[in-house]
């Protein structure tokens, strides 16, 4: 006879239309029975950590023909996390492995679609980093930078919401390359970070802007060759201004815009024309093949210190409705990251 357990679940109460409040998700708890059914390829997971995304409030607006499908209420959020099989009818994966993939935001999990599940096999990094720097966020920031941007050595750089867990990265991979890198965050304290911790040349708080124009030429009198997307909106159409004749934009994300009922207009799009600026959406799903690739470029520089991680940690499945509601105030300083169980 399988083991039965209580589980507790965060779910969504209901499609959400304007700013994201702790309210519009509520806690459930039923239970589960820790077995697969026999013939199954299914697995039974205990989630460890849950990684707290922005596309994430995407998903909890009612649309289609979207890049990935919108939560139902009801029912359990879902997204990327880090995970202990505890029972496993896909001979690729065994009881006692970690695994990062898509999971629910509760404490067990039964998950069938295994292959999108990725097997850890390096466990000398903190765990948690997979649901960062050694995951999608890592990865993205990889992809959209080596791939999407096409960056050479002496360029300039410019990275919106540099402090998160992707725009950190993008930071130090561009000074490894021997650009020149600035980043943009939304208090004091991230600011000096980008520049203490990430290594960036320069970083100011775009609160404090009243001008967005005049704060980039400040950075970049000669003009920018890369910029990282990230926020969209009015910061968008400053740098659009700012760009360089051939520049390129990696558009990663607009975070400005995912709570809004009626998103804002971007007025300069003619410099895309007069500056032959190429500006390219992505998404990381098109860029798994590159994932073993990127592990072990990135490993090593974490084992030896060349890249610096900062993860902003909220304890215990409670604690993930504040967590999340946190990204679009930009309370959490790092990847944000909620432990569920410390195994």
């Amino acid at each position: 006879m399988a083991e039965e357990v209580s589980n507790k679940q965060v779910i969504l109460k209901h499609y959400v239309t304007s700013y994201l409040k702790e309210s519009d998700m509520e806690f459930n708890s039923t239970t589960i029975k820790l077995n697969v059914p026999e013939g199954s390829n299914a697995m039974v997971l205990k989630n460890l950590f849950l990684s707290c995304d922005p596309y994430m409030r995407n998903r909890m607006k009612k649309f289609e023909g979207g890049y990935v499908e919108s939560f139902t209420p009801g029912s359990p959020i879902t997204g990327y996390g880090v995970a202990k099989v505890l029972e496993s009818g896909d001979s690729n994966f065994q009881k006692g492995d970690l695994v990062l993939g898509r999971t629910g935001w509760e404490e067990y999990s039964i998950v069938t679609a295994t292959p999108t599940l990725f097997k850890i096999r390096d466990k000398d990094v903190p765990i948690s980093y997979y649901t960062g720097i050694l995951g999608m966020p890592g990865l993205t920031a990889y992809a959209g930078f080596y791939e999407v941007c096409s960056p050479k050595k002496g360029e300039t750089v410019f990275v919106s919401a540099a402090s998160g867990a992707v725009g950190q990265l993008v930071g130090q991979f561009a000074k490894m390359l021997g650009c020149y890198v600035v980043g943009s965050a939304g208090s004091k304290e991230k600011v000096d970070r980008l520049k203490s911790t990430f290594g960036f040349d320069e970083a100011f708080n775009y609160k404090e802007e009243q001008d967005l124009d005049a704060a980039l030429k400040r950075y970049f009198p000669d003009g920018i060759d890369i910029y990282f997307e990230n926020v969209g909106g009015k910061m968008l159409d400053a740098v659009l201004l700012n760009m360089k004749i051939h520049g390129r934009i990696a558009v990663c994300g607009m975070i400005s815009q995912y709570n809004l009922e009626q998103t804002e207009g971007v007025h300069n799009l003619f410099c895309l024309i007069s500056k032959r600026i190429r500006m390219e959406g992505f998404l990381v799903f098109d860029y798994y093949h590159l994932y073993p690739k990127y592990l072990e470029m990135i490993i090593p520089q974490i084992k030896a210190g060349k890249v610096v991680y900062v993860e902003d940690v909220a304890e215990g499945l409670e604690s993930a409705p504040s967590a999340l509601v946190g990204l679009f105030s930009g309370r959490n300083i790092g990847k944000q990251v909620v432990m569920v169980s410390r195994e």
